[in-house]
């Protein structure tokens, strides 16, 4: 849970205005006029132009609005702000969180907020999803709303789908909805270790289910490495051929199903030096190896394990082994 703490809280930016405003309880149209009025809250532009926000300024934003409720003016409550910034009394900025939004039967559990997502998507409603990932980022950390809520929810769409309970153009939209959420937090990440190349990340060829790998890109990113992600089904000489150019440290292969397993075992015919002296690592993991273990042994290379979490903290340690990054 995030500190109440201004000098405790995060400068990630992470937050577009739409969130911060229901984060805040501060209008959009409030906040404009606020950045262009006093150049606050301090934010930072994607590469696409979209604004981000991190903790410490929604925390900043609330002790502004506090004020202001209380009959301040916007303005003496910024200056007010920033001179107890300047004296060091980051301390005197303690906060009381927002309300914890409450779901309908009471509980405000990571997988409750998880049944909404999906509810709210296969009907759907993307502006009750945005509603929602914006409870969820007042809540809790990234890490926990990526596997404790969007990994659960592609999973049921995903189920949803194979039971034809939804068709092709709703899996889609859901499916979709959170893949462009993934990618914008994979792409925001905190900044890298200065020096390392980019972890290679890539579904198997015959491979189109891409959800755990984005979840991967998301976590490593918020570890600090840099990633390459390259998605759906690519073939393996293309692989082959761009981490030698890019001179990547690790390659992380995600295989769902039986073809593409099959397919992944042909790697080190195109990638002989990986195998013979381990450079660059080449890790794998997917669903098809919980499904059947003897995959595990077929595939060449470093098996992350059974779940997201357990990959992640094992190809932290591998790079952080071979790699050697302080920080």
């Amino acid at each position: 849970m995030p500190s109440n703490h201004l000098d405790h809280a995060s400068d990630e930016p992470l937050y577009n205005i739409g969130i911060v405003s229901r984060m805040t309880g501060i209008p959009v149209a409030t906040l404009r006029v606020w950045e262009r009025r006093y150049d606050f809250p301090n934010s930072t532009r994607t590469p696409g132009g979209h604004r981000l926000v991190s903790e410490k300024e929604v925390m900043r934003l609330r002790w502004v609005k506090a004020r202001v409720d209380e009959g301040m003016q916007t303005g003496q409550a910024i200056r007010a702000l920033q001179h107890m910034e300047q004296e060091g009394r980051l301390n005197d900025l303690v906060l009381v969180p927002p309300p914890r939004p409450v779901s309908p039967t009471g509980d405000t559990s990571l997988a409750v907020f998880g049944d909404r997502l999906t509810e709210s998507l296969l009907a759907h409603d993307l502006e009750t999803a945005d509603q929602l990932l914006g409870e969820i980022l007042g809540l809790y950390p990234l890490e926990d709303l990526v596997l404790d809520v969007v990994t659960p929810a592609l999973n049921a769409i995903g189920v949803a789908w194979f039971e034809q309970r939804i068709n092709i153009a709703t899996e889609h939209l859901a499916t979709n909805y959170l893949r462009q959420h993934l990618l914008h937090w994979m792409m925001t990440g905190i900044q890298s270790y200065p020096g390392v190349r980019p972890i290679l990340l890539v579904c198997a060829p015959e491979e189109m289910h891409e959800g755990s790998l984005l979840i991967a890109g998301v976590l490593l990113s918020r570890m600090r490495w840099p990633v390459a992600y390259l998605g759906q089904s690519v073939p393996l000489n293309d692989i082959a051929q761009l981490a030698r150019n890019m001179n990547v440290p690790a390659i992380v292969f995600v295989a769902m199903t039986e073809p593409a397993a099959a397919a992944l075992q042909k790697w080190p015919e195109y990638l002989p030096e990986a195998q013979s002296n381990n450079r660059p690592v080449v890790s794998f993991g997917g669903r098809i190896f919980n499904e059947d273990p003897t995959w595990r042994d077929r595939i060449p290379g470093v098996y992350l394990g059974d779940s997201l979490r357990e990959g992640i903290r094992k190809l932290d340690d591998i790079l952080r082994t071979n790699l050697g990054p302080q920080g």
